[in-house]
């Protein structure tokens, strides 16, 4: 029979590919028990979007299988996102905004799709539309209900699993909003203190484009773990993208990195691709700034027909390339997230 110093010098061998460190320094390992030649524990990841999450259970199985007398493993995985250390809401472990520089690149569909695949991974969401000039995330989400007044403050709408706060519930139909800066930081403020968010591991802020009022007050009013600018892979927008991320900059809020949006259409007829929006600029931008690149997005028309339907690609076609590759940027940006909220670590018996 293994002792648990045998097991956990066993497990010092798998490492968090995104943390850069061991499981046991890391202080992933939890509850660890062994009876006979049975080992038992909990992996406790720092985020249920977690990527790599199989890889490492499976590196952890064979670490331990292979010592002497073990004869069964016993591996539950889990995961608690970690706060970093300032909180951002009470509540709120993580805030992560997601920007354009320019309009017209899909953010608001990004900003959806991603809230809705993190929720489905267990992880709590939060997402609020402060795109107040042009809010669109209720259409998005298919949330029709109009939010309620809580004990203490407004309830957010839940859907799809995701808590949801806009501007667009408050709005009579075509209703214009044509508001002064002290108006919009009014209203950025209401959406932080008084809406009840409860618990929540993610609130990502869908921000209007350019670089104003909203996004000044946001990082002023609260502390956002980091940012995602989200880009279509031609010039134009590519150019108005670094103004953002140079605004960031000055605000002193990281930038997790840059998705690409609308790259490449493939004809569901022939299954020719065209780069509609040329290729791979938003890449090569993030790599010329230093920036991690968390993937691309195609130009896909189920994308446009499940959000003009309200219910996200992500859900409608799961196994699209679209689908798909929200899947994989929504792991890579929880990633992030958690390299920003590093945990100090320590062996957990």
């Amino acid at each position: 029979m293994p002792t648990e110093e045998e097991v956990l010098a066993a497990l010092r061998g798998v490492r968090d590919p995104d943390l850069g460190e061991d499981v046991v320094t890391l202080g992933f390992i939890k509850d660890l028990k062994i009876s006979g030649d049975r080992v038992s524990f909990a992996m406790e990841l720092t985020t249920p979007a977690c990527p790599m999450k199989e890889a490492m259970r499976q590196d952890a199985e064979g670490a331990v299988r292979a010592l002497p007398g073990v004869g069964a493993v016993d591996i539950r995985m889990t995961a608690r996102v970690r706060q970093p250390a300032r909180a951002v809401l009470p509540g709120v472990a993580n805030i992560v905004a997601v920007a354009s520089g320019k309009g017209g690149v899909g953010k608001s569909t990004v900003s959806a799709n991603l809230a809705v695949v993190l929720a489905s991974t267990g992880a709590r969401v939060g997402l609020m539309d402060a795109d107040v000039y042009g809010p669109s995330i209720p259409l998005l989400l298919g949330a029709k209900e109009e939010p309620r007044e809580g004990d203490g403050g407004i309830l957010p709408v839940e859907r799809h699993g995701v808590r949801i706060i806009s501007m667009a519930f408050f709005m009579a139909g075509d209703e214009a909003v044509i508001w002064r800066g002290p108006m919009l930081h009014g209203v950025i403020r209401q959406f932080l203190s008084e809406v009840k968010w409860g618990e929540l591991d993610y609130l990502l802020v869908d921000l209007p484009p350019g670089t104003g009022d909203v996004q000044l007050s946001l990082c002023q009013l609260a502390k956002v773990t980091g940012a995602v600018v989200v880009s279509t892979p031609q010039d134009a927008a590519l150019r108005v993208a670094r103004k953002a991320i140079a605004m960031f900059d000055k605000l002193e809020t990281p930038v997790l990195g840059v998705i690409e949006n609308m790259s490449g259409f493939a004809c569901p007829k022939c299954g020719k691709v065209s780069e509609v929006f040329g290729k791979g600029g938003a890449e090569a931008e993030a790599g010329r700034l230093g920036l991690p690149f968390l993937g691309r997005i195609p130009l896909a028309e189920e994308v446009c027909d499940s959000s003009d339907a309200g219910t996200p690609v992500v859900l409608k076609s799961p196994d699209s390339p679209a689908g798909k590759a929200f899947r994989e940027i929504a792991g890579a940006l929880a990633a992030k997230v958690s390299l920003r909220s590093r945990p100090a670590g320590a062996a957990a018996k």
